[in-house]
């Protein structure tokens, strides 16, 4: 057990908030001393010609600001995914705006893409020495009228720095936002942040989709994004659904659900989204993974790659080692020579 788990139970004395922004403070100055064990080979794969050590990654959400992903990759997780930035540095909504739903093992945000801006980002970024895998996640400023000028301005910015990049359309807290997952908006705006890539060999381009998505929408998303030659798709955010099932009293609050409750949703989702892509899409399974019976259960159903951050704030970072541990058994136990092998063989 880590200094970091150990500090655990203060974290959770605190509001949500001020413990997510305690834990960033915590990996700061935790990072010069954050050492990762090798992993084991069977989980490795290699994805878009980038070397993924596990298939285990942070989530956005936790990151916001780029402050800590080389600590975040020293943790253990096989890759790191910062943000969502915007252009322009913009405080979010007003606090509270986070809530721990601990019966349920969930949590409700409505931050509104706080964000330090493009120019704080990429000044981080610019000091970063490359040692494992960064996704960077883009979101629009809250007052932009043509949500596409964001999304240009962040890849032109950010893209240089990235080993993907992804085009949040699916926070429920930006108003109409998830409008831009319409088959014709999302097929625009995509058109326009293609274009703007750097040339020669620009980072794979992703879109993070909603689980609240129609079955046609769906099928429009996985339509847009075999036309336009996306590299992936993460499935997905956070929801707006309120499962009878929950207990915990801020289950009534506004924003977005995540955690335990969003894995079976989620998952299906991930499944359907294999079969209307056929495999040709790099998937990433994110939605209440808290276990390795979690994570085996998003790569069977189609994801490649899994993130987590829910699970992570109720655990601590112990949990990473022990979803590794368990996914190796997995494979090991049903005869996978790979954790490739075991993507979608339940789509």
């Amino acid at each position: 057990m880590s200094l970091l788990d150990l500090a655990l139970p203060l974290f959770r004395c605190v509001d949500a908030e001020r413990a997510h922004l305690g834990a960033i403070r915590a990996l700061r100055l935790a990072a010069p001393f954050l050492r990762s064990a090798a992993d084991d080979p069977i989980l490795a794969q290699t994805l878009w010609g980038r070397a993924f050590p596990n298939p285990l990654g942070i989530a956005a959400g936790f990151d916001k600001h780029a402050e800590v992903p080389d600590a975040l990759l020293a943790l253990g997780f096989g890759f790191a995914e910062i943000g969502s930035v915007t252009p322009r540095p913009q405080p979010g909504n007003s606090r509270p705006r986070v809530f721990r739903l601990d019966a349920d093992r969930a949590v409700i945000n409505r931050y509104g893409f706080n964000s330090e801006g493009i120019p704080a980002v990429a000044a981080r970024l610019a000091r970063r020495q490359r040692r494992g895998v960064l996704g960077v996640n883009l979101g629009k400023n809250k007052e932009t009228a043509d949500a596409a000028d964001d999304y240009v301005a962040g890849v032109k910015a950010l893209a240089g720095f990235a080993d993907y990049v992804v085009v949040n359309v699916s926070s429920p807290n930006t108003p109409g936002l998830r409008a831009l997952q319409d088959r014709a908006a999302l097929d625009g705006l995509v058109a326009r942040v293609q274009a703007a890539m750097p040339a020669g060999a620009p980072p794979p381009l992703l879109v993070k989709i909603a689980p609240d998505l129609t079955a046609e929408d769906l099928a429009d998303v996985a339509d847009v994004a075999l036309a336009r030659g996306l590299a992936g798709v993460i499935v997905s955010n956070t929801t707006l659904a309120r499962p009878e099932s929950l207990q915990s009293a801020a289950r009534s609050e506004t924003g977005g659900l995540s955690g335990a409750p969003l894995m079976g949703p989620s998952t299906e989702m991930l499944r359907r989204m294999r079969r209307l892509t056929a495999g040709k899409l790099v998937l990433i399974g994110v939605g209440g993974v808290s276990s390795g019976t979690d994570a085996y259960a998003k790569i069977r159903a189609g994801a490649s790659l899994v993130q987590l951050y829910t699970a992570l704030a109720f655990e601590g970072p112990g949990l990473i080692g022990r979803i590794k541990r368990d996914l190796v058994a997995a494979l090991r136990r049903d005869g996978f020579k790979s954790v490739t092998d075991a993507v979608g063989v339940e789509a």
